[in-house]
């Protein structure tokens, strides 16, 4: 099999990553939910990107074992905050930057496979 180190490690980085956003969102979620705040929509808009990040981060584990490769998770960093009384606006921008920083981190992932020549792996992060 052509499965490099280095594709094997920025996997698993991809995943911490993955699972970061997902607990992002989750809490973006559960905050947006509070009967004080009760922005429903958006709760549920977070909550719905939160699980979505969780798949993203679940499919690249089903890679990474089927590849012959080993999961080495880190600890999953504490969401940056814990209230968004700034503001919708601010969640949303948070979101955005979010959602810039793990699609460049996946573009990343798919230029090392170019580099290291691992087809399955590109097709799988297109």
């Amino acid at each position: 099999q052509n499965y490099h180190q280095d594709c094997k490690a920025t996997i698993n980085r991809q995943i911490n990553l993955e699972l970061y956003a997902s607990c992002m969102y989750f809490s973006m979620s559960y905050y947006f939910n509070r009967d004080d705040v009760a922005l429903k929509n958006f709760a549920k808009y977070f909550l719905h990107q939160s699980h979505e990040e969780c798949e993203h981060a679940e499919k690249l584990m089903k890679l990474q074992n089927q590849r012959g490769g080993c999961i080495f998770l880190q600890d999953i960093k504490k969401p940056d905050r814990d209230d968004w009384d700034s503001g919708l606006l601010t969640a949303m921008e948070c979101a955005l930057h979010l959602e810039k920083n793990v699609n460049q981190s996946l573009l990343e992932l798919h230029k090392l496979a170019t580099e290291k020549n691992d087809p399955p792996l590109c097709d799988f992060t297109e």
